[in-house]
């Protein structure tokens, strides 16, 4: 049960598209059904509900109680109460969304962090926590293209355009580099959040951003492959990520990364060795460091190495969909 198109370009909806795509290798199969819709958990018939953290809190009450017919467990991509929301909205959702989990006989986290969060959570501790971790591997097939363009590297931004992915702050950073130092690309979807993208529309248009960003909008996955082995270097200065898949993609490619030290980004590198960890909104020292980055070719091939052994520990998507249905198999056997 999730929210909208499973083909949508975000990291929770990637996330059960490539459990889905290997759904078969592992004697299972994965049908989605957008919550509003579902009607009845025994039609058609399911050995496990999976519900997507992005629609629990608009799970009905009735669904709760036809739990003990077919399992129910929960793909957490979020804490309760949602990133992307106001305060105001999260504090609504927060109650809701743990209600939900309350009757979830499995809770599936996408980042340790998050299995943390929800273990300290007195009301969720109860339940059964596994983190599944998403797969960082990506194609790295097809021709490099040239990123730099006269510049001394290439910056690569993936992100869809919200508030909480600080594309304002990254712009602000990038505008006050040496005309060639870098050239900065961004990925992703600018139709999400119509409201922020105007101000970013407006900022790019800021006479010190002229030449200094490439758009790419929305890529597949060879494609993406392709920038991350062209650029030099990853920057994503994201307020809250549960995970941050673009950001073990891009250690996987052998990219430094470079962002604020707030979510999962924190366990993913240790700051000055596979990247630079800044302090939330320091847009000033975010600027410094690519500075540095673009003119100190010695640190930055020192960065990319760390980055691309990390990027070997971290998990695939074969290694993460050997677990994510193992853990659900083995929830419909207890059941059964």
């Amino acid at each position: 049960m999730t929210r909208g198109s499973p083909a949508q370009l975000t990291g929770g909806h990637l996330y059960h598209s490539r459990m889905a795509d290997r759904a078969a290798d592992r004697e299972a199969s994965i049908s989605f059904v957008a919550a509003g819709r579902f009607r009845d958990p025994l039609r058609p018939a399911a050995d496990v509900i999976l519900v997507d953290s992005i629609t629990a809190w608009s799970i009905p009450p009735w669904l709760w109680r036809r739990r003990r017919k077919v399992p129910m467990a929960a793909i957490l991509h979020q804490a309760p109460g949602g990133v992307g929301t106001t305060s105001a909205l999260r504090t609504l959702q927060r109650p809701l969304d743990r209600a939900l989990y309350r009757h979830c006989q499995l809770l599936i986290a996408t980042s340790a962090a998050l299995g943390a969060a929800l273990s300290d959570d007195r009301l969720l501790a109860a339940r059964r926590i596994i983190v599944v971790e998403p797969g960082c591997d990506v194609p790295m097939v097809g021709a490099v293209p040239d990123l730099r363009d006269g510049r001394r590297i290439a910056l690569l931004c993936v992100a869809n355009w919200l508030p909480n992915k600080g594309l304002l702050e990254l712009l602000d950073a990038v505008a006050g580099l040496g005309p060639d130092d870098a050239l900065l690309h961004l990925v992703g979807r600018d139709d999400v959040d119509g409201a922020y993208t105007r101000r970013v529309r407006a900022r790019l248009e800021s006479p010190d951003l002229v030449g200094r960003v490439v758009e790419h909008g929305p890529v597949g996955r060879h494609d993406i492959g392709c920038l991350y082995r062209a650029a030099d270097a990853f920057v994503l200065p994201s307020f809250r990520e549960t995970y941050g898949t673009v950001y073990g993609e891009a250690l996987a490619a052998g990219l430094p990364v470079i962002g604020w030290s707030s979510g999962n980004l924190r366990h993913l590198i240790e700051d000055g060795r596979e990247g630079v960890l800044l302090h939330r909104g320091d847009i000033a020292g975010l600027r410094a460091v690519l500075v540095r980055i673009a003119t100190d070719d010695r640190w930055r091939l020192e960065l990319a190495a760390a980055a691309s052994r990390r990027g070997e520990r971290l998990p695939t998507w074969d290694s993460a969909a050997d677990a994510f249905f193992r853990a659900l198999r083995e929830l419909a056997e207890r059941h059964g």
